[in-house]
Formats: structure tokens, sequence, C-alpha cells
């Protein structure tokens, strides 16, 4: 059963093929979603628009996540494309590098601080504030985040602190947003992509995950993708305001 189809799925995130974002936009073309994403500049674009041909999309369009400009404009053009929007994918993630390699104390400034939670939490309340008068009833928002939001992790900074943020905007999205609209979060486990690696002994971390897992392995996109999928969907209408882990297991160990 193809539990996405004609649902139109407008996906935020997708850099490169080690994307989550793209794992998750794989899984939906595999339930027949109509899918369209969303680039930060030309280099990005490039990138961005081959892949979308590969899950038949030719709807590529602009946005600044920090611009409340740039997203009323985003979902005005996307308005000339699609007359429905059935959700949307937040899968945003930018700290400066810096902030991933040093004692936190040591590390952590005002600016940078400000700017985390705006990139990587409010950013998702300004899009979800101009998505709702687009997206139908029963339709859903999904974003991404990860266990350093709840857990202290070497070197994550600022992220986790941005991520336990975004959480807590799930939560007070979920219950304030209007038209039956569904708001979650899958929390991944450590994923090997550009931005991932920009964390300090990242690869220890991946080592540590794949030792501690209770299935003896560490998640893939593709396997993330499938949770994203479900959530999007009509299958997933009596869930929201949650924080799902799909990280094999290593959220209770």
């Amino acid at each position: 059963m193809a539990f996405l189809k004609n649902k139109n799925i407008l996906i935020f995130g997708v850099k490169n093929h080690f994307s989550i974002a793209w794992g998750i936009a794989m899984a939906m073309h595999k339930q027949k979603a109509k899918l369209a994403f969303v680039y930060h500049n030309i280099k990005s674009k490039k990138k961005i628009m081959l892949l979308a041909k590969k899950v038949q999309s030719k709807i590529i369009l602009e946005c600044d996540i920090n611009s409340d400009q740039s997203i009323n404009q985003l979902f005005k053009n996307l308005s000339k494309i699609w007359n429905t929007l059935d959700g949307i994918v937040h899968s945003v993630a930018y700290v400066p590098i810096l902030q991933l390699n040093k004692n936190y104390i040591k590390v952590i400034n005002r600016k940078n601080f400000l700017n985390a939670h705006e990139t990587n939490s409010f950013s998702l309340v300004a899009i979800a504030q101009v998505a709702e008068k687009f997206l139908n009833s029963e339709s859903a928002i999904l974003t991404l985040s990860y266990i350093g939001a709840v857990r202290y992790i070497p070197y994550y900074n600022i992220m986790g602190v941005a991520k336990a943020s975004l959480e807590a905007n799930v939560r007070y999205l979920s219950a304030s947003i209007g038209k039956n609209i569904r708001v979650n979060a899958i929390s991944a486990g450590p994923i090997k992509t550009t931005a991932s690696y920009g964390i300090k002994n990242f690869k220890k971390i991946i080592t540590i995950s794949k030792d501690n897992s209770l299935l003896h392995k560490n998640i893939t996109i593709q396997e993330i993708g499938d949770v994203a999928a479900f959530l999007c969907s009509n299958l997933s209408r009596g869930i929201t305001g949650q924080v799902i882990y799909v990280d094999t297991g290593n959220n209770i160990v």
C-alpha cells in the first residue's frame, strides 16, 4: 500500500545523498508522495536538483529559514504550484563548527547561542506560523532531533541545548496549531552526515552507539525515512507532540 499517495510534502534540509532529509525523501517517494524541496543558495540548489530528479520532483524553491519575508515568499511561490499541502519535514541543523570542537563553557558566546536557537529551533515555529493556513486538516509537521537534547553528549554543546528547545517547541506547537495538524519529532541515532562530521570524536560516538545498540547496528537514513513517512501519513493520525526515538534502542541503554 502506498500510504502517501497524492500527499504533497515540502522538505527542508536536503544537502546531499548523506542527508537524513534525503533518506526521508526516498522513503516518501516510495510511498508515492509528491515532493518539493527547499534550497538556501545556488550552490545547494544544483545538488538538490540532481537528487530531486531521482524522486521525480521538479519543485525546488529558495528560502532563508531565518527570514520571515523569505518564508512567506516560499509559501506564496509554492501555492502557485500546489493547491494543497499535506506535510512539512524540517530537517535543519547548523552551528559554527568551532562550537562542536571545544569545552562548552569555554567556547559558547551570546551570538552563537542566539543564532543556534533561531536556526535550529525557532525556524520550526516560523515555518509553522506561515504554513498553518496552507496545510490540510490531518496534515503533519515533522522535525529531527537527537538524544543530545536530553543527555550530555561530548562536544554536542550548543546544538544539544538548541535541540532541547526544538523538542519543547514540538510540544507547544502540537497543542496550539489548528486544523487537527500533528507535530512530531524523530530523535535519530548518530548518522554519518556532512553536519555530524563537524562534531569532535564523532567516529567514537558512532562506534559506541553500535556497541550499545540493542539491534547490534547503527541506524540508517533509510530506516529513519520509513518512520518519517509513517509519521506524515494518516496511519499516524493519533500521534502528536511526541519525540519518537529511531536509534536502534540506544536511548534506553
